[in-house]
Formats: C-alpha cells, structure tokens, sequence
C-alpha cells in the first residue's frame, strides 16, 4: 500500500463525520427510548464471541456473514457478530434465565463479509428489539407494531410492510410429499421467481396434479390484500398448518389496518428470504423505489434451545445508518460560546464550567482561528466577573 492509499477504508466499510455521527447518534438514542417507553430493557453484548456460541441456531446464511478471527488467548475460533440476534438469545436463556415474558433491545455495530442495506455497507449500526417467553399471535403484533412505529418515529414514510409466514412454503411442501432434491429445486426456483421454469420442473415431475396445482400457485399469490384473499381459497385444503398461517397474516392485515392506516400491505406467500431459523410469522418494511427492506423481523422459536433453555421469541432489526440516510433528522444544536482561554483564570473556568452545566457549547479560543461571528454568544470580562454577550 502506497501513502497515498493509506487513507483508503476497505470496500462496504464507512466512517461517520461530525454532521452524520450527530445524526446518527441523536436517532439512536431516540429510537432506544421509543423501545424502553413500550417497555424493552437495553443490552450490550460483545462485539465477538467464540464462533460455536455466536452462529449457533443461526443457519449457513449467517455464517457465510461473519468474519473469523483466531483468538491469541485461547487458539479457539472467534467470531466478529454479524448479527445480534443469537447473542441476545444468550442471554435471556444462559445470563437472564427470566420465566416470564422478557423484552430485549439493543444498538451496536455489525460487521459483514459481504455487503448489505440500501447503501451497501459492511457495518451497519443494527438497532432491534426481541420478545422471548410468549408463543402466540399478540407477542408478533407488539413486535410488528414496534417496527413500524420505530420506522415512523424516524422520519420515514409511505412504508410497506410484507408479510409471510414460514409454513405456508413448508406446508404446500410437506403436503406435496417431495423428495430432498424436489424441495431443493423448488426453493430455488421461488427465490428466482422463474414461472416458466417452475412449470417446465412441474411437468417433468412425478408430483399429483393436486400437489402440482398448489406448488405452481404459490409463487403466483404475490401483491395486495387481494392476494392474501386468493392464497384462503387457493390452499384452503392443504393442511391444518397452512389454514392457521393464513389465518395469523389475517390477524396482521386487521391490526395493521386499524393502527396504521397509511401502512401499504403486500403478501408474498413463497418469500423464502430470511434467516433459516425463522419459525413462523416473518415480517419485512418496505420504502418505495427502494429495492431492500429497511426493516426484517419474524418468530424464531426455540434459538435459545443449544443454550439450555427453550424459549419462543420474536423480533424485529433495522440499521441505524440507513435510517438517517433516507430522511433528514433534526439535531437541535445548543447555544454555541466562545471563551477565552481559563487555563490561568480559576474565575473564568467556573462560569465556563457553569454554562456547560446550563446546556450551551462552550468553545476555549486557543488561537485565532475561531471567528466569533460563528457563535451565538462570547463571553467578555467585565470587572472581576465574565458577561455573556450575544453576537448575532
């Protein structure tokens, strides 16, 4: 690397000047105030763990994410987190071991292997909440509902939300009765939205006609509440499993409807894109004429199991730094000051110390460079004492 290079951040990795990191810290912080008023306590955990604790439950997605480190205490592996959400788990089975219902936030950075987000970092600032101890439909609706008024809390608007569920795909699978390499090829062929591909693999296939209709429908039950109403009728038949899925996205349309009313709704019934250890209701927001989501979530029970506790949980992340590229965040700023320098002068440091205390920025000219005119007030010897005088 030449000098000149030296400079260089590598490829996805970003850094925060003083304009955004004030930004970024004001939404963080109101955003973890929004999460404490509904009642979730803030977590910290490490930046890296040992990489079978960090992947653990997490699926091959995550693990192709993260970076691997060797640590030079112990010769393990180590893992940089690429996600909170099994550290979090963590701790509300191994750290917390709380019976009840436990709510969970936290705001930390992340680092990727790979990029992601609107912008396409490697760092994002994920910001999230979890929910463990409760298994039915009203621990997802406080989880949605949180994400979509974090989301509106930071300015956004014109969201929508998309949701599925995990077992309708499983289910029109299960009910199908494919082999391995069948489920392996129609998974691929949901995610690439390949119709005529899917309905040449359909024809070729040993599948039953009636297996065959639902698996060539289930791509096609994709757009507005429309299409929730279609995927009733259309896999009404298909199993007990199916029916209650689409019975829980109908209970999201009815809330969703009711609290958020400028809230678009679209439905994709074979969306197969999240983490692999969702369990069942997943959830993702949408910004048009944005290509990624600014917001996933979903159930994902029983990830704290590998750390000696069982629990269902739900939840929802964001990324901090793509919020506050997408809306303008206010930051107030407090009163700017210029002082001299109290370094010699115990008077003047007490009244400089005195304004800090009060709320204003207070500025010690060390040379020249500052221009008073920059500044709301300058403090000005007057006698013994120092006057605050307005310079606007």
């Amino acid at each position: 690397m030449t000098l000149a290079d030296r400079w260089l951040l590598p490829d996805g990795v970003d850094e925060a000047l003083p304009q955004q990191a004030a930004k970024i810290e004001h939404l963080r912080r109101t955003l973890l105030n929004l999460h404490e008023s509904w009642g979730y306590q803030l977590v910290i955990p490490p930046l890296l763990e040992y990489l079978d604790s960090l992947l653990i439950g997490a699926g091959s997605d995550l693990e192709i994410e993260t970076f691997k480190v060797i640590d030079q205490l112990s010769g393990r592996l180590m893992g940089i987190r690429a996600d909170f959400t099994s550290q979090v788990a963590r701790i509300d089975a191994h750290c917390l071991k709380n019976e009840g219902v436990q709510r969970l936030s936290y705001c930390g950075s992340v680092l990727r292997t790979t990029p992601a987000g609107l912008d396409g970092t490697r760092s994002p600032i994920q910001l999230g909440a979890e929910l463990y101890g409760h298994s039915t439909i009203e621990s997802d609706l406080e989880i949605l509902s949180l994400m979509l008024e974090t989301l509106t809390c930071a300015g956004l608007k014109k969201l929508v939300l998309d949701v599925g569920h995990i077992d309708v795909v499983r289910g029109v699978m299960a009910a199908s009765n494919l082999t391995q390499e069948q489920e392996a090829k129609l998974a691929l062929l949901y995610k690439a939205k390949g119709l005529p591909e899917l309905e040449a693999f359909l024809a070729k296939s040993d599948i039953d006609d009636q297996a065959k209709h639902w698996l060539s429908v289930l791509p096609r039950l994709c757009g507005g509440v429309e299409a929730l109403s279609l995927a009733e009728r259309e896999l009404a038949g298909v199993s007990q499993s199916v029916s209650d899925a689409l019975a829980q996205i109908r209970a999201v349309v009815d809330v969703v409807s009711s609290r958020f009313e400028s809230v678009g709704l679209h439905f994709d019934m074979s969306d197969l894109e999240s983490y692999s250890y969702h369990t069942g209701l997943v959830f993702a927001a949408y910004v048009p004429g944005h290509g990624n989501a600014v917001a996933r979530g979903g159930r994902y029970d029983y990830i704290g199991e590998v750390f000696g506790r069982s629990r269902p949980a739900t939840g929802f992340s964001t990324d901090v730094k793509t919020l506050v590229s997408m809306v303008d965040v206010a930051v107030a700023q407090k009163p700017s000051v210029l002082a001299p320098v109290a370094a010699k002068n115990d008077v003047l440091w007490q009244r400089v110390q005195a304004l800090r205390n009060e709320g204003y920025r207070v500025l010690e000219q060390l040379d020249g460079s500052a221009d008073a005119s920059n500044f709301d007030f300058q403090l000005v010897a007057e006698g013994d004492d120092w006057k605050l005088v307005s310079v606007q």
